[in-house]
């Protein structure tokens, strides 16, 4: 399996609509940051869905080392 590649050291900040699903990119591949774009094929790697709660603002982790998957949090802050 390879580690995941941080696609920045900060958050993507994302309006999500209620119900929605998103897939967060966990390889840091993907040219459609903060979301998949199919780049993980062959890493062993899988993107992470998200069923958005409520219409609201939320901040995606960039750096991949996120222990809350895949919300940041703060993790960036330590790499």
């Amino acid at each position: 399996m390879a580690d995941p590649i941080p696609a920045q050291k900060e958050p993507y900040k994302v309006s999500v609509e209620a119900g929605k699903k998103y897939f967060w990119c966990a390889c840091g591949r993907s040219k459609n940051q903060p979301f998949c774009d199919g780049s993980h094929s062959g890493t062993g790697l899988t993107p992470v869905r998200y069923e958005a709660p409520a219409s609201k603002v939320v901040f995606f982790c960039g750096c991949k080392a996120t222990g809350k998957r895949p919300l940041c949090d703060g993790s960036h802050s330590r790499l």
